[in-house]
């Protein structure tokens, strides 16, 4: 039998990691910045299988504009050439032997548009899993109810507090959202 500090405490978790994969999410979008997460989800064609980037070397962002990949074992310095200019990201990457640049171009007015509205539609997906939880945690309290395990009062009680998450939760995501605006926005 579960009670009410179980059922809050598992909305509190889930609405955590929503926020924290809105977050995540978020990363991968490029804002005209150069940061390391851009190449997250790039993989390389070494040793007859596909590897994240980040296994065949280390990356850094010497400035504001441009990454640098430093591979390991030279042998694969064209193979991460071709994975980077391959990906979707539009970048083109120079190497000199076993250090790769990739400058990272200025985003257009119509590309920062777009990247606005896949921010949008990320927090939305966000808000829509916070809403799922509420409903999930509504349900557990009306199940503590009918069980006779609450009263009546402390139903609307507990009823206000998942809401008052629900809340603090959507107005966390709108708070990212428009952070990342300003990101993608800021030439």
């Amino acid at each position: 039998m579960e009670d009410f500090s179980e059922v809050k405490d598992s909305a509190i978790s889930r609405m955590d990691k929503t926020i924290e994969t809105l977050k995540s999410d978020f990363g991968s979008l490029r804002a005209g910045r150069a940061h390391i997460s851009l190449l997250d989800g790039i993989m390389v064609e070494a040793y007859g299988s596909l590897t994240p980037i980040a296994q065949v070397g280390s990356i850094s962002t010497p400035d504001a504009r441009t990454l640098s990949v430093s591979v390991w074992d030279k042998s694969l310095t064209k193979a991460v050439e071709k994975a980077i200019m391959e990906s979707e990201l539009g970048l083109n990457p120079s190497s000199d032997g076993q250090l790769i640049r990739i400058p990272v171009p200025p985003l257009s007015e119509e590309r920062r548009k777009e990247l606005i509205k896949v921010a949008g539609k990320y927090a939305e997906g966000a808000k829509v899993a916070v809403r799922n939880i509420r409903r999930d945690s509504m349900d557990g309290i009306k199940k503590l109810k009918k069980d006779n395990s609450i009263s009546e009062d402390e139903e609307k009680k507990f009823e206000n507090e998942i809401q008052k998450l629900t809340d603090e939760a959507t107005k966390k995501i709108d708070d990212i959202l428009s952070q990342k605006e300003k990101d993608i926005l800021q030439v």
